[in-house]
């Protein structure tokens, strides 16, 4: 099931992630680097205020540079493999998605078709190494190992409007 794509008004988050480059498909570097994230956070005792999420730096498909991250209360200063940011404020257009991450490519395809269509233009910059998105993200509410039923897999794709 997809939700129709819809534009909201997000404020600036914090985050801590750890960031990686990967190539398609990256499903065998998901499992650790979410472990690694998490062990970070907790030696850290910082507390995620919100779902996990992934946030697409650079995109040049097959290749891409993903953030791995969680949102905390306050900004966190970069140490070692954690890194600390902050999701930028404003208008973002998104579809929210409950199914298989194996659709999360059409889902993103759909939601940039639909922003084709009305005029959106995205929070990025075309660069020689492919596009580098202000925040495009995947947020993911439950996981399987919180929900076994893949039909049941909630996802977010929300991607930062040029102002």
């Amino acid at each position: 099931m997809l939700t129709l794509p819809t534009i909201v008004e997000r404020t600036a988050q914090p985050y801590v992630a750890i960031r990686k480059r990967v190539t398609i498909p990256f499903d065998a570097v998901i499992g650790r680097t979410m472990d690694a994230m998490f062990a970070a956070v907790k030696a850290k005792a910082l507390q995620p205020v919100g779902p996990a999420f992934f946030k697409y730096n650079i995109v040049n498909m097959p290749d891409l540079e993903i953030e791995f991250g969680v949102p905390v209360g306050a900004p966190v200063a970069s140490d070692g493999q954690l890194i600390g940011g902050t999701l930028p404020a404003g208008r973002y257009a998104q579809t929210t998605y409950w199914g298989h991450y194996d659709n999360l490519m059409d889902v993103n395809a759909i939601l940039i078709g639909w922003a084709k269509e009305k005029g959106l233009a995205w929070d990025a910059i075309a660069g020689s190494d492919g596009d580098h998105f202000a925040a495009r993200l995947e947020i993911y509410p439950n996981s399987p190992d919180e929900e076994p039923d893949p039909d049941k897999w909630e996802t977010t794709v929300a991607i930062k409007i040029r102002d």
